[in-house]
């Protein structure tokens, strides 16, 4: 019963940091322990974990918050076309079962996070139409499940990876990222080279 109060209190903490406009979180009330009741929340019937968490185009405003990362069951967060701001936070990274990460447009700021290196059965990860700065983690090459990567339209700098799971991504997946580089060509290209912030 502990651990199904834990996930309640993480995505009540979401609830609490996002501004609401629809109601679409009306569901989320903490005096209903089991968070598997909730609206756009799926959980696993065998174990009562969070599964996925479903808030695409909701009109949410607001920030991620750490907590998040406390949802170690979650395969599915979908926070897609909202007006998120702020960072993506890294506790994201302790996401172990995650296979989808969508969070593309919305007002996302700061950096991709280094620890999503850790998600080894990612498949999708969309950050496109945000705002984010800085390099693609060269951590993210490892990934070997990854089969959809778009970070188009933001403002990413340095230079696109090459190798590992990056072999098989397309310009595609990078256009519009007016300081970013690329692709890096091995030995040839420093990947710390310049002003990259």
């Amino acid at each position: 019963m502990l651990g199904i109060i834990k996930k309640g209190d993480a995505l009540y903490a979401l609830r609490r940091s996002l501004n609401d406009p629809e109601n679409v979180l009306q569901s989320w009330d903490p005096t209903l322990v089991d968070p598997c009741t909730w609206f756009h929340v799926t959980c696993d019937p065998a174990h009562n974990r969070v599964t996925r968490l479903d808030l695409g185009n909701a009109k949410l405003s607001g920030k991620l918050v750490p907590e998040l990362g406390k949802l170690e069951s979650l395969q599915y967060l979908e926070l897609y076309m909202n007006n998120l701001t702020g960072p993506i936070p890294a506790e994201l990274g302790q996401l172990k079962s995650l296979v989808s990460l969508d969070l593309y447009h919305n007002n996302l700021t700061g950096s991709i996070p280094s620890s999503f290196s850790n998600l080894s059965y990612l498949k999708f990860l969309r950050l496109n139409g945000n705002r984010l700065t800085g390099r693609i983690p060269r951590e993210l090459t490892k990934l070997g499940n990854l089969k959809i990567f778009d970070v188009s339209n933001n403002d990413l700098c340095g230079t696109i990876p090459t190798s590992g799971a990056f072999s098989k991504f397309t310009q595609e997946s990078f256009v519009n990222n007016s300081r970013l580089e690329g692709p890096e060509l091995m030995g040839f290209v420093r990947y710390d080279v310049g002003g990259c912030k």
